[in-house]
């Protein structure tokens, strides 16, 4: 019996030592890093998922978790995270103020906080943030519009579409699309047909962060595909005729234009359509080939997860990350890394797949 005990012990010993030899392709079971994602049930979250677990493949113990949706259980994940006693977290808010709670427990803590993708507002304990130049992204958004106006041509109608009020990147994002579109507004070149608070506002080239908050509560889809839909639906209901026929379409990401590009597609009154997007989803992608959207941003998230993980593994390496800039969050500025974009149209799909993005086998007609 006591040799049976033994060998039974033996075991368990063996079995622990290999359990924390493979933990995280390290000999060490600890966790390091902590990330928390607003959801798996987008697209683009998953890639993220995927590249982050790559990216720290041996590098250092990690542990992910899906808010889904809800700061309440985002607040959660963070507290399991900390329990585990991680070092560094890298989060992307559901809610840019509501997550403020969650990231001052971190700091608390002596965690280095990391702001992936969306900026975290109305705190100070947010150390760095790893983004796509928000900005920029609207502006490449605007220009295509802009750049598909007929030479010359007046009253264009242009429908304007947002992102979550309670996500900063929409601000930043119409922000940018604003810069482009505002003159070509304010001089007759577009007509703003589903917004009256825009029309209110189109005469001023630069607006305030509560302007654009009530254009955005206008506007917005909340990143829901379903309420784009009903959103667009509506918004056509009540146009004429006349305010339709060539329509150009500020769409905030991929999901929500191809929501909305559907809405527009069946409507007998639009004789044509130009939509933006972003994000280079993959159903998106075959809409563009297919031509039923005209283009998205390519945000590379595998750049973006690469950044973030180069910033974590600086910081456990007790090193100061590079940065390129500061985001101010309504408290302080916030040092961050900003990652290039690039436009996507039916004539360079091929950069997706040359890149090893999207697998060509995902698609049908390149």
């Amino acid at each position: 019996m006591k040799k049976i005990v033994k060998v039974l012990m033996g075991a368990f010993a063996l079995a622990l030592v290999a359990s924390a030899a493979f933990a995280g392709g390290k000999k060490d079971t600890a966790v390091d890093v902590g990330i928390v994602l607003p959801t798996k049930d987008e697209p683009r979250w998953i890639q993220d998922e995927t590249q982050f677990l790559k990216e720290l493949e041996g590098k250092a113990g990690v542990s992910l978790l899906f808010s889904q949706g809800d700061s309440g259980k985002e607040k959660q994940n963070v507290e399991a995270l900390l329990n585990k006693g991680i070092k560094v977290l890298i989060i992307c808010p559901q809610d840019a103020a509501a997550a403020a709670g969650a990231v001052e427990s971190a700091k608390k803590d002596g965690v280095t906080v990391i702001c992936y993708d969306r900026l975290i507002t109305g705190t100070d304990a947010v150390d760095y943030y790893v983004t796509f130049d928000s900005v920029a992204v609207g502006e490449a958004q605007g220009k295509f519009l802009v750049d598909h106006l007929k030479p010359g041509s007046k009253g264009n109608s242009l429908y304007l579409y947002a992102g979550a009020s309670s996500d900063n990147n929409a601000f930043l994002f119409f922000e940018g699309a604003w810069n482009i579109l505002q003159p070509k507004i304010a001089d007759g070149t577009f007509i703003i047909r589903n917004s009256d608070k825009a029309v209110a506002l189109q005469d001023k080239a630069t607006l305030s962060h509560e302007e654009e908050g009530t254009i955005l509560n206008q506007i917005t889809t909340n990143w829901d595909f379903n309420e784009a839909k009903k959103k667009a639906a509506d918004n056509l209901t009540m146009a004429s005729s006349a305010e339709k026929g060539d329509c150009f379409i500020l769409a905030p990401n991929d999901g929500t234009a191809r929501s909305i590009a559907d809405e527009f597609a069946k409507d007998p009154a639009v004789t044509s359509y130009i939509i933006t997007g972003q994000d280079s989803e993959v159903a998106s992608v075959q809409y563009i080939i297919d031509g039923k959207q005209t283009m998205t941003v390519w945000k590379n998230t595998k750049t973006l997860a690469h950044d973030a993980i180069e910033m974590a593994t600086a910081v456990l390496a007790g090193k100061t990350p590079a940065t390129t800039g500061f985001y101010d969050n309504g408290v302080k500025k916030v040092p961050a890394k900003q990652t290039a974009v690039t436009v996507i149209t039916k004539e360079n799909v091929h950069l997706l797949t040359d890149s090893g993005y999207i697998k060509p086998d995902q698609l049908t007609g390149l």
